[in-house]
């Protein structure tokens, strides 16, 4: 495993960083997609509070579509967008769109209300895309199905695609695209990040503690039946890892990334490790000149979004989109 903190120059970080990439993407077990046509349709419209919502179904594949949650802010030109990654709920995006679940985690309508496009999706088991047969987020089926991918790895591809539909809506500038999520949501925001240079700045709450310390490395923690990758899975019982949380953040670089974290009764075992993390992925931020694009906020309110979380993640939107 590669010392970030050993790393003083950047003579030779574009070759670590080439085999970080690799090792990442092969050890999540990331599906390939075709390049296929988008095929966007609109299933139904609405007018709320001054925005225009959409469901519109698009293809994922040739022969796979996912429905989606479209905000547009009325009367705006060349907006921002963020893609807004749903925490470990059965309502999937239905709950970030403000129509079933926590209020606070509502973050497609609460960013299009600020002038942003919004868009969010449904990870595979969930609501449009649930199973009659199994539970949500229950993998087995899925791992039955799917041989040579992890469940994270479908996820990122999944969210990978999305971003492709904000380059078809006329209103958003397409150079100017974050991301944001809690719990799961923060998890996908931040291997987005790592791999896709479209995002121009990222929020993940609650989305993580080091491979190294967690006692639940390779699933989710409050879901026993989610197995995220199963390689990592395997090599808990080793304690040996081919990369860590640090390096996911160093691939991020140098894109914006706050990162928040509970310090009292969070869901990970050992949140003061995202610290460590954070630390050492700063070596390489610093490195690339932008020293101030990784942040740590930290809070006590648990496994939760809290009003001071918000302003956290509307402070780092508005400043770097």
């Amino acid at each position: 495993m590669v010392d970030l903190t050993k790393i003083t120059s950047l003579t030779g970080w574009p070759e670590i960083r080439k085999n970080l990439e690799e090792v990442f993407l092969s050890t999540l077990q990331v599906p390939r997609y075709e390049q296929v046509e988008l095929q966007i349709r609109v299933l139904e419209e609405n007018e709320i509070h001054g925005l225009t919502r959409r469901q519109i179904v698009f293809s994922i594949t040739d022969v796979e579509l996912i429905t989606a949650w479209v905000f547009i802010p009325e009367g705006r030109e060349d907006c921002p967008g963020i893609l807004c990654c749903h925490h470990e709920t059965p309502n999937g995006k239905d709950e970030v769109a403000g129509l079933e679940g926590n209020a606070r985690l509502a973050f497609a309508q609460h960013y299009a209300e600020l002038g942003y496009v919004t868009l969010a999706i449904d990870v595979p088991t969930v609501c449009k895309r649930a199973s009659n047969k199994r539970e949500p987020y229950d993998t087995q089926a899925f791992y039955k199905e799917n041989k040579n991918i992890s469940f994270a790895g479908k996820m990122l591809a999944d969210h990978r695609r999305a971003l492709d539909v904000f380059s078809e809506l006329k209103r958003v500038d397409p150079t100017r695209i974050g991301v944001i999520g809690h719990g799961l949501g923060g998890l996908n925001a931040l291997l987005l990040a790592a791999c896709d240079d479209r995002i121009q700045a990222c929020v993940s709450s609650c989305g993580f503690t080091r491979f190294a310390t967690d006692k639940n490395a390779g699933r989710w923690p409050d879901l026993e039946h989610l197995t995220l990758y199963p390689q990592i899975k395997k090599l808990a019982s080793t304690g040996k890892f081919p990369f860590d949380w640090e390096h996911i953040l160093a691939l991020a670089a140098p894109t914006p990334v706050q990162i928040i974290t509970s310090l009292s009764n969070a869901l990970h075992d050992n949140p003061k490790s995202c610290q460590k993390a954070v630390t050492s992925a700063a070596k390489i931020y610093k490195l690339l000149g932008a020293p101030g694009a990784i942040d740590h906020f930290t809070h006590h309110d648990g496994h939760a979004v809290a009003p001071e979380t918000i302003e956290v993640a509307d402070e780092w939107f508005e400043r770097w989109l």
